[in-house]
């Protein structure tokens, strides 16, 4: 293991890369593509007026949008469902003289006003039926109306109860009890350099089955101006997933890499994003979930790994969540794997274990005194 004084000079080490990275990010000079949420930082702009897709679409409109929103667009077509409705069955008293006249053979009992019918079209609409207003027999156009006014409301009924439940059960709300790891880590499995992270379900109900992407994320701006970006996907020794307790992702940084030649100082340099997704079915509902998250070359700790969570006890298996994201350092060689790869075949005593680091004239360096490179082979 690392001593002290090589763990406070990794630490230094460490510190002036993510302070430099983080001053790039503060300049203005690179943007994240995605928070660390799953949200994506994209904006679209359409035509002024055009809402003709979301209108063609509007049962998922109406699930995406905010609940306050929804919940005004629910009470707005309620109530002028029952205007309209009351309208029509004023209309109908006003023409057969219900209005007038007391001694005449109404179409609806007790409605004489448009008050009267506006309460009518409302107890009809929920079926509260408190017996002082009613329906007759003498008009059949007001029995019409009364027909499809019941119609309408069983069908707006069930459309609101569906959207309801739809947005309840959304896939976002399950998703945010499926979470990834903080930072990713790169250290030494079975003697080669491997980026990981941690996944981990926090609810009882485990997903038993999965599925891991992972895509490296750059993008690069045209000579005209214009803006392209770069996908690349990394292999995952374990893209299928089990998650009935927390398991590490493991990518080995091998010949294809779009990391296998980049060293830690190069995360300094580097612009890009390791956007992470884990998509599964949820076995309660039955329904297609997706968790995402992205990890920044700021995100990126080379010479740590994950502490030990998961516990054997007498009658279960013990998971320790505080320390989902906790690291320790480890003893790795502070080359890309490239590198390390060429140095496994031909040792060079003269290589130190850190470089040096510069960025905007200022140099960051650190040497560890030690007769050879101090390598631990480490695994879970």
């Amino acid at each position: 293991m690392s001593t002290k004084r090589e763990e406070q000079i990794i630490d230094t080490y460490y510190t002036s890369i993510h302070t430099l990275h983080r001053r790039n990010v503060n300049e203005g000079r690179w943007l994240r593509y995605m928070q660390k949420d799953g949200r994506f930082l994209v904006s679209f702009r359409k035509c002024p007026g055009d809402w003709s897709p979301y209108l063609q679409d509007i049962f998922t409109t109406l699930i995406e949008i905010r609940w306050r929103i929804m919940f005004l667009v629910f009470s707005l077509s309620y109530i002028l469902s029952w205007i309209f409705f009351g309208l029509l069955y004023w209309l109908i008293a006003y023409i057969n003289g219900d209005t007038q006249s007391v001694d005449n053979n109404p179409c609806m009992d007790n409605v004489r006003g448009f008050t009267e019918a506006f309460l009518f079209s409302m107890e009809t609409q929920t079926t509260i039926g408190y017996g002082h207003r009613g329906m007759t027999e003498n008009c059949i156009g007001a029995i019409i109306v009364f027909t499809i006014h019941d119609v309408f409301s069983c069908l707006l009924d069930t459309i609101v109860i569906g959207i309801v439940v739809a947005k309840m059960a959304s896939a976002r709300k399950r998703a945010q009890t499926v979470g990834f790891s903080s930072c990713a880590v790169v250290n030494l499995r079975n003697g080669d350099l491997c980026l990981s992270w941690r996944l981990g379900d926090f609810r009882g109900n485990h997903i038993l089955e999965g599925f891991i992407r992972a895509h490296l994320v750059r993008y690069v701006k045209q000579r005209e101006g214009s803006v392209v970006m770069l996908y690349q996907e990394l292999d995952l020794e374990n893209p299928h997933v089990v998650l009935a307790v927390p398991t590490t992702i493991i990518h080995k940084l091998k010949p294809g890499s779009p990391l296998y030649r980049m060293a830690p100082d190069d995360l300094l340099e580097e612009h890009f994003e390791l956007v992470v997704c884990f998509t599964y079915t949820g076995d309660s509902t039955g329904l297609l979930h997706q968790t995402r998250t992205s990890y920044t070359p700021a995100d990126i700790r080379w010479g740590q790994i994950f502490q030990d969570i998961l516990k054997v006890g007498k009658r279960h298996y013990k998971v320790d969540y505080a320390l989902f994201n906790k690291t320790t350092w480890v003893s790795v060689p502070m080359l890309c794997a490239e590198a390390y790869e060429r140095e496994r075949r031909h040792p060079n005593e003269d290589d130190s274990l850190i470089p040096p680091v510069t960025e905007n004239g200022n140099i960051y360096w650190a040497t560890i005194d030690c007769p050879e490179e101090v390598v631990v082979q480490t695994s879970l």
